[in-house]
């Protein structure tokens, strides 16, 4: 898969902007808990703005007296995640549009507009006045945009989406997520420079996306990508890989031994992916070391510069 660059930017204030590259080897594709990424797919841009005012588009676009509206419209407050990925050249816009579509219907979601093509109004409206991402600009007949209610376990949560094949046949999906809720688990990429520049100005780090389902497995949904990456890119340097583990109620010998555990569970799978065995070291912390300040410590994996 070819390079790519990401836009991240992380809006609670003061507005931040970071540009990365990306290799599909060194980072895998995240996906917002409310909707998966379409399978064959890039992400391109991410931006997560926190507890600010939403307009929800409800209706198609047209321009009045200058400006560009919409009939049906709803203000929320909450958390934003903006995502565009890039789908293979292969799949159609409506190919993407069927496969969100099943989705949203397997998910039990609500939808609460829809249209397609010349319907929802002018894509340059949809592009620059509504998503201000001239990215996201192509003919009319070729778009495609739903709103849907993804209301569960107690939580008012929606999902923004519109897709667009541009002039030169490239097929853009561009998500906006809005949960006035607040945000449950907020999207983050890690690339293996920006792990090792990390690493450089405060020797250690709180190892991301990485979760244990027990002591001797960890989650579907965590990645060892960009460590793996990091540790190929730099044979030279070596590591302490350190779980930290806290239970209520649990002495703190059986702690040490679990954590141990698990830091040795993450071991075996980077020498299973050809890492040097000279090159890392897996330690068990238990409970000590918390480092989490005025908050409830919660169990990690750091990695250390040794």
């Amino acid at each position: 898969m070819r390079s790519m660059f990401l836009n991240y930017r992380i809006l609670a204030g003061a507005c931040f902007l970071v540009r990365v590259s990306l290799a599909q080897d060194s980072v895998s594709i995240p996906e917002h808990r409310l909707m998966p990424r379409f399978p064959d797919s890039e992400m391109t841009s991410l931006e997560f703005v926190e507890d600010t005012n939403y307009r929800l588009i409800l209706s198609s676009l047209q321009r009045t007296r200058g400006l560009v509206s919409s009939e049906n419209s709803e203000m929320l407050r909450g958390d934003i995640t903006k995502i565009i990925y890039e789908v293979a050249s292969e799949f159609s816009g409506q190919d993407v549009f069927e496969y969100f579509k099943k989705e949203a219907s397997e998910r039990n979601y609500k939808i609460l507009f829809s249209c397609s093509g010349r319907e929802c109004g002018s894509s340059n409206y949809w592009a620059n006045d509504i998503f201000g991402n001239r990215v996201l600009y192509g003919p009319e007949r070729n778009q495609y945009y739903s709103v849907f209610d993804a209301a569960t376990e107690g939580r008012e949560d929606f999902v923004a989406m519109y897709i667009i094949t541009r002039g030169n046949r490239r097929v853009y999906v561009y998500f906006e997520f809005i949960e006035p809720g607040g945000t449950q688990s907020r999207i983050d990429i890690f690339d293996s420079d920006r792990l090792l520049s990390e690493l450089q100005a405060e020797r250690s780090v709180v190892l991301k996306n990485i979760e244990f389902e027990n002591d001797l497995s960890l989650t579907r949904d965590s990645d060892i990508s960009y460590l793996i990456s990091l540790l190929e890119k730099n044979p030279s340097l070596k590591f302490y890989l350190v779980a930290h583990l806290y239970q209520e109620g649990v002495k703190s010998d059986e702690l040490i031994a679990r954590s141990h555990q698990r830091a040795n569970v993450l071991l075996q799978l980077l020498l299973g992916n050809g890492i040097d065995r000279e090159q890392i070291e897996a330690y068990g912390a238990g409970p000590f070391a918390p480092n989490c300040g005025a908050e409830r410590c919660t169990d990690r994996v750091e990695l250390v510069m040794q």
